[in-house]
């Protein structure tokens, strides 16, 4: 009886126990798979930041090599205007010198009308109010100026821009940086609790292996008692009964 209730107890002990690690077992593998699969979302998001702040170091470059070739074109369009404002003042000057010599009359006889104006300018017309030659050359003096300006202001937006965006662009790269910087934190945390689970799970199944082997053990030494214990139960009955019969026809 007593190795019965023994067999019995061990039985279902071993079976809460088991049944404990089961769920250990359920709980550290669910949180295993949780974990992979945010160290796989954490090494994604990282590579593709990782792109995106590479790519916007590669515009920045090209934004700076787009804006030194704009300036070299903006200083050789300034230079050349003032040039040409320089070359027609002095043409002017000597003109001017005709002028007071000859006369305006007579210079408006001799001289032709002059080539046609460069490209960039406006045409020019004579007329009676445009003082001839005089004037022709003064207006395009203007407009070489006026183009110089054009260009010191088209350059100075141009300029503002470029430093618009490489401002934006480096607080971008900061904060993506920044959120590299965060997540690689976090993906080492998670990467050494993932090893400490591992390590969980190993402990568990080797829990459950010396159960599942008890258990055996206990098949071994118990399944013949439980099985065959009523009836053995029985027969130690009829033999007590049977002894008891004997003792009263003996003593009768």
């Amino acid at each position: 009886i007593k190795h019965k209730d023994f067999c019995v107890d061990e039985f279902n002990t071993n079976k809460m126990q088991t049944e404990n690690k089961e769920r250990e077992k359920s709980e550290a593998t669910a949180t295993l798979e949780d974990m992979s699969m945010t160290v796989k979302s954490l090494t994604e998001a990282l590579d593709a930041l990782k792109v995106e702040v590479a790519e916007m170091k590669v515009q920045m470059k090209k934004a700076g090599e787009d804006r030194e070739n704009q300036n070299k074109e903006f200083q050789a369009t300034v230079s050349d205007q003032k040039a040409t404002e320089k070359l027609l003042k002095a043409a002017l000057v000597v003109l001017e010198g005709f002028y007071s010599k000859k006369g305006a009359a007579a210079f408006e006889q001799q001289v032709p009308a002059g080539p046609p104006p460069p490209g960039g300018f406006k045409s020019y017309a004579k007329n009676g109010a445009s003082g001839g030659v005089m004037a022709l050359l003064q207006q395009i003096i203007a407009d070489a100026k006026a183009m110089e300006s054009e260009a010191i202001r088209s350059e100075e937006d141009a300029q503002k821009g470029y430093e618009d965006f490489v401002k934006e662009t480096n607080v971008s790269i900061d904060a993506k940086t920044k959120e590299m910087v965060n997540k690689s934190e976090e993906k080492a945390k998670t990467e050494a609790r993932l090893v400490e689970e591992k390590k969980t799970l190993e402990s568990v199944m080797t829990e459950l292996e010396g159960l599942a082997n008890y258990n055996a053990e206990l098949h071994q030494s118990c399944d013949f008692i439980l099985k065959n214990f009523d009836i053995r139960q029985q027969s130690r009955d009829e033999e007590v009964e049977a002894l008891k019969q004997a003792n009263a026809i003996l003593s009768g």
